[in-house]
């Protein structure tokens, strides 16, 4: 009985232990995941080539050329702003001081991906959207989108380097991006280590930051959404 007695209880202690070390392991590998630049613009010819000439637009500020590619029926918000006379009124894209080449031109430069929406087949930027991990919440998570980016202990560029980071998902605190109604240009993370600590803004994305899609309609390659939120 005392040996039975004792080998249960050391078979229940290799259990635990076991266990622990499943749970650790697990815990380590959530913490440490990637997001990894997508595009598979390439895969339609036809949208590649739409793409190409979209962002030479952007480059040129061709704000003609923008507003043919735009679905009259554009989705812009989640309050209900829509259309191509919305388009103009949000982004006043002949007004020099426009936000609208800098943020378009990001999400396209970011690449995308392809789904089916209500049975039509659509590409979708940037990838930091589109690829994002579903079981993460994207108001709280953020993407960074280089190689070896500097994480500093405070949010100056000559701060103490803390970290680098390479495509990781971390936590994101976008909010201590705008300070006093001005871009305070950096963002506060915290990495995979638990280290915390501020990165470029440049260089980390929030998922439900501005995105594009564009669908091809008899023919030709529209805007159908350019929108930020959730």
């Amino acid at each position: 009985m005392n040996v039975n007695r004792q080998w249960r209880k050391g078979t229940r202690s290799l259990v635990a232990a076991l266990l622990i070390i499943v749970v650790s392991g697990a815990s380590v590998a959530a913490k440490e995941r990637k997001l990894r630049p997508v595009d598979e613009a390439e895969k339609d010819a036809s949208f590649k080539s739409f793409r190409d000439t979209l962002m030479k637009a952007i480059e040129a500020r061709d704000t003609k050329y923008v507003l043919s590619i735009l679905d009259p029926k554009i989705h812009l918000s989640f309050g209900g702003s829509a259309g191509v006379k919305d388009f103009k009124e949000m982004w006043k894209p002949d007004d020099p001081k426009s936000e609208l080449w800098n943020e378009l031109g990001i999400v396209l430069s970011l690449g995308g991906t392809f789904d089916t929406m209500e049975g039509r087949r659509e590409f979708c930027a940037p990838y930091t959207f589109t690829s994002f991990p579903n079981d993460l919440d994207a108001f709280n998570y953020g993407a960074v989108i280089g190689e070896n980016v500097r994480v500093r202990a405070q949010p100056n560029p000559s701060a103490p380097i803390i970290a680098t980071l390479s495509y990781d998902i971390v936590r994101a605190n976008f909010s201590n991006a705008n300070e006093s109604g001005g871009k305070s240009g950096w963002v506060e993370v915290v990495t995979p280590a638990g280290k915390r600590g501020y990165v470029s803004e440049k260089f980390i994305r929030s998922p439900v930051d501005y995105r594009a899609c564009f669908r091809k309609t008899r023919g030709k390659w529209l805007m159908t959404t350019f929108i930020a939120g959730d």
